[in-house]
């Protein structure tokens, strides 16, 4: 997550220095500076600082991109209240690290962090991409290549997993790549889904020159400072031809998965409602059944002694059965008398 340096710096600062002047000296910040990287963290997150700090040196390139030269200075704020007021309001609230491009800053949670914060190691390389980008390209990439771009670079794949649940999309249709700026500031949700679709553009970007990835688009988007020859120079295609490629591929690709979540979602929400109903008609008809087998075996019975009886007496008629009650014994032994 990026934020721009007018949005948070004011709000940064005075809060900053509000915090390290409250703290006990023994409960103040280290700091860990191996010349590219600064880590500052409380003492409890310090294990935390230099693991990550060890990934950061062993990873330190981003794909398509020269080598990062600019320090990069990583505050690990000790719980989610501190990381609250380092980043202010401006942040959203479902954040759980940004980054300062204007100032080569990180500010991200610490190991008291929630699970919704994720691998701290993915998220540090998210928002390292972002340094390095801007480092790179400055302000030229816009917001959805900027969050596509760290997204693809800390290889989050998991985020396909929100376009393989998203029906709505098969139905409204793929958003142009322009309009998923507007994703990142319209809730979590919606922010999420704006990321996994970001990350696939530039992801199936890279993926039309299985040799060289990205490196001539950045190359030829610094020298020409346009997308669009980027693109024409790097690829042979145009934005526009690049856009309809990418809605028809991730169309294809996750329409499908999309529609088989939501039809097995629906039958499962079939099968609550009509499930007790089918239930009560399957008791219904098997009593139904015992009853009408009962009957035939009475009629079976019924007619094994008819035949009986005429074997017995010859054609003299079996007279009726009598009603019950009614001197049944008697007359059977009037009968056989």
């Amino acid at each position: 997550m990026r934020l721009k340096r007018f949005l948070l710096l004011p709000l940064l600062l005075p809060l900053a220095f509000t915090l390290q002047a409250q703290q006990p000296a023994s409960a103040r910040a280290i700091e860990i500076d191996s010349g590219r990287f600064t880590f500052v963290a409380a003492p409890r997150d310090e294990l935390l600082a230099r693991s990550l700090l060890g990934e950061a040196l062993s990873r330190d390139t981003f794909p398509g991109l020269p080598r990062p030269r600019t320090r990069a200075r990583i505050e690990i704020e000790p719980d989610a209240q501190r990381f609250r007021a380092a980043i202010g309001p401006a942040a959203p609230e479902w954040g759980a690290a940004i980054a300062i491009p204007e100032q080569g800053t990180i500010v991200m949670q610490g190991s008291r962090a929630s699970s919704a914060a994720g691998d701290p190691r993915e998220t540090l390389r998210h928002e390292l991409a972002h340094l390095a980008l801007h480092e790179s390209l400055g302000d030229l990439a816009p917001r959805w290549f900027d969050e596509g771009y760290a997204s693809y670079a800390a290889g989050e794949l998991a985020r396909d997993d929100v376009l393989s649940a998203n029906v709505a999309l098969v139905f409204t249709g793929i958003p142009s790549l322009d309009s998923l700026d507007l994703f990142f500031g319209g809730g979590e949700s919606r922010a999420q889904t704006g990321y996994a679709l970001a990350r696939r553009a530039v992801a199936d970007m890279a993926a039309l020159d299985r040799e060289r990835g990205l490196t001539l688009f950045f190359q030829y988007w610094r020298e020409n400072r346009s997308l669009d020859q980027a693109l024409r120079r790097a690829y042979g295609v145009t934005e526009a031809g690049f856009e309809a490629r990418w809605k028809s591929g991730t169309r294809r690709r996750y329409g499908a998965l999309a529609i088989f979540a939501d039809v097995t979602f629906a039958a499962l929400l079939f099968l609550a409602i009509i499930g007790p109903l089918w239930l009560i008609r399957r008791q219904r008809d098997a009593r139904r059944l015992a009853t009408m087998r009962a009957a035939e075996e009475a009629q079976e019975r019924r007619e094994r002694e008819d035949a009986l009886h005429q074997l017995l007496y010859g054609s003299v008629e079996r007279p009726p059965d009598p009603p019950p009650g009614d001197g049944t014994k008697a007359g059977n032994e009037d009968l056989i008398n």
